[in-house]
């Protein structure tokens, strides 16, 4: 799909009038990247709006020793880092391609200019924001589960989709466990009838 198209897709943009979208069309571009690629580094100012198109993105931070700690994963048409791309700091994390895939940038003041005009697309940012939130949320009830069955039962009864886009080792570092300890209860989980198995994913058995 063309820019204009791409941005049609977008929820967020749905308020727009066609010629609205044309004229953010008209100052946006498409960048692809393959995977393993570095979209942004912690400290880089970004000055455009980031969009996720295609692929999937993580997004990390390194600990006091140096080991890389994922924050979340990130999937088609989710914005990125807009918290301090609109605030025009640095980003205080680093994002990756785990995947071949796309992104769309907005350059930052056209993007604001149409936060201050277009209501509806501030409240779509709103609710991007929101979903970090539980996010964040997300990742300190991960860090103060009692033990590990607890993480990783949470996890896929939050993130069915995530949980069949990611591989085993990415579950289990988000977790902060080691993936043979995922292997070890998931399976535990499978024979209590709390996890049930689909293809080769696994889904939260409500």
């Amino acid at each position: 799909m063309n820019i204009l198209d791409t941005l049609k897709e977008i929820k967020i943009f749905n308020s727009l009038e066609e010629s609205q979208l044309e004229e953010l069309a008209q100052v946006s571009e498409i960048k692809s990247f393959k995977q393993d690629e570095t979209l942004f580094t912690k400290g880089d100012i970004s000055k455009h709006v980031l969009i996720l198109t295609d692929g999937i993105v993580s997004i990390y931070k390194h600990n006091s020793k140096g080991e890389e700690i994922i924050i979340g994963f990130f999937h088609r048409y989710a914005f990125l880092a807009e918290a301090a791309i609109l605030k025009h700091i640095p980003v205080p994390s680093t994002a990756r391609f785990h995947s071949d895939g796309s992104i769309i940038r907005i350059p930052v003041e056209k993007f604001e200019e149409y936060l201050m005009n277009y209501p509806k697309l501030s409240y779509g940012i709103v609710l991007s924001l929101l979903d970090k939130v539980d996010l964040l949320q997300q990742n300190i009830h991960f860090n103060l589960a009692s033990n590990s069955k607890e993480k990783v039962l949470s996890f896929y009864s939050k993130n069915s989709k995530l949980a069949g886009d990611l591989k085993r080792y990415e579950i289990a570092s988000i977790l902060g466990i080691t993936p043979e300890t995922l292997s070890r209860i998931t399976k535990q989980l499978l024979k209590e009838n709390k996890l049930v198995q689909q293809g080769s994913t696994l889904k939260f058995n409500s």
